[in-house]
């Protein structure tokens, strides 16, 4: 570990990382993609087992990340498990693709997304000019905010957090009240019935808006160099924070099904606002465009406070602007912060963040299987895990031991390897059908990905020198 490293402020205990792991994961999604779902596979049990399949694949991530979590306290999450399992250049490929697409084009298109609920709420206009003026105000603030130190950062998302729970708990509530919606999906006959290949393809397509919404939870190991006893309240805030998604994104789905009806929910594009007018009228319609407007700002106060942590690890590997390395008085990478703020307001302003999150998908299941494989690397290595030299000593860190290795993890994937071997199937299996559904979209990620290989052996040039 760095200098840098080291002075990190560890001011996060097990209720902060619970609520970024939640936060990481509920954003806009889950009140937008059920219908997508819908709309992919037609009956009520193929899509509360499209958001349940989800789930374990989620579960199934998150107790991998709980065993890397468990042997480093290293800031950076995935960066840092792809460093030292395989090799660095595929951790900043990671870290590369993270920045230009998965991470920046996601928030600016959520910032966009909170602007014109805001401004839908306040009366006025909508337009793509206003809106990206609003999400850049939003995204600034954040920044500042973040800049002030991790203690504030992480406040305001457990802020926000909990009040996402208050608006998603409103909705299943009210929606209970609607009543069950009658049977309106056409019957279809043995004739018509699709072939087992079109069927798993339109299961495995509604998988991708599920892992969409589902995707998020590894960003709470970004911050790992800041959560106090992190090999210990890392991994059990990220078995908390993915259960307690699964129980809130099942209930969602299970509601919107049952008041709407399969195919009710297929036909809107806005199934909780559709859900909560039949409850209450354009009031309800109101309410939870309230509760999608703080979702929305929440997740990008998540964003805010976790993924600067990966290209602060970058730069304190020297494959990065020094500057990014840097810690302010506040004991926090400010300079990092800024530069995940100000490309995102770039982007929001460019209008480009629609297009950019059509690459995301394919470019970041890659990774997420990646890291699952880390899991064997790790295992395989003579003894323990072993990090590069002068890694783990910190004092705040129990279980180090003196020659640099880490204990044994202190959480072990259980069913390992069959739990891994699962999860990495299903990324790949993600990987497949969104390549074969979106072909375009998914060769530009993994180009805009590739490009990261030249950029890392030019920075590595300018670290020998």
């Amino acid at each position: 570990m760095s200098q840098s490293e080291s002075h990190l402020a560890r001011r996060l205990g097990l209720f902060d990382a619970t609520m970024i792991v939640m936060g990481g994961i509920i954003g806009s999604g889950i009140f937008m993609n059920p219908s997508v779902v819908a709309r992919e596979v037609h009956s009520t049990p193929l899509i509360l087992g499209a958001w349940a399949f989800g789930g374990l694949i989620a579960l199934a991530g998150a107790f991998i990340y709980a065993e890397l979590s468990s042997q480093t306290s290293d800031s950076g999450g995935q960066y840092v498990y792809l460093r030292e399992a395989f090799h660095p250049s595929i951790a900043f490929i990671y870290g590369w693709t993270l920045l230009l697409v998965i991470q920046t084009g996601g928030m600016a298109a959520v910032a966009v997304t909170f602007a014109k609920y805001l401004m839908e709420l306040s009366g006025g206009q909508a337009s793509d000019l206003r809106a990206s003026m609003v999400a850049a105000v939003a995204l600034a603030l954040l920044t500042l905010i973040n800049c002030f130190g991790v203690r504030a950062g992480g406040t305001t998302q457990n802020v926000f957090m909990i009040l996402k729970l208050v608006a998603i708990a409103a909705l299943v509530v009210f929606g209970l009240t609607v009543g069950a919606a009658s049977p309106t999906s056409p019957a279809v006959n043995a004739s018509s019935s699709p072939s087992i290949w079109n069927a798993l393809m339109a299961f495995g397509a509604a998988l991708i808006p599920v892992q969409f919404a589902y995707g998020g939870w590894q960003t709470a190991c970004f911050v790992a160099g800041e959560v106090r006893e992190p090999r210990k309240n890392l991994p059990r805030g990220l078995l908390l924070g993915v259960l307690g998604v699964i129980a809130v994104y099942l209930s969602v789905n299970f509601v919107c099904v049952y008041a709407l009806g399969p195919q009710g929910l297929a036909d809107t594009k806005t199934p909780a606002s559709t859900l909560m007018r039949l409850a209450l009228g354009e009031k309800g319609a109101r309410l939870i465009a309230a509760g999608i407007a703080i979702s929305t700002i929440g997740f990008l106060s998540q964003s805010m406070l976790t993924a600067p942590r990966v290209y602060f690890a970058m730069a304190d590997d020297g494959l990065f602007f020094k500057t990014i390395a840097r810690l302010n008085r506040a004991r926090v990478p400010a300079f990092a912060i800024a530069l995940q703020g100000v490309l995102a307001i770039v982007i929001a302003f460019s209008g480009r963040y629609e297009q950019i999150l059509n690459y995301v998908v394919s470019s970041d299941v890659i990774f997420f299987a990646l890291t699952g494989a880390c899991v064997f690397a790790f295992r395989a290595k003579v003894g323990n895990p072993t990090v590069r030299e002068g890694a783990m000593k910190d004092a705040g860190d129990p279980g180090t031991l003196p020659d640099g290795r880490v204990s044994a993890a202190s959480f072990r994937v259980p069913g390992h390897p069959f739990t891994t071997v699962f999860f990495i199937a299903a990324c790949v299996a993600v990987a497949f059908s969104t390549i074969y559904r979106y072909p375009s979209n998914s060769l530009i990620g993994l180009a805009i990905m590739l490009s990261g290989l030249p950029v890392y052996f030019v920075w590595k040039g300018r670290k020998r020198v």
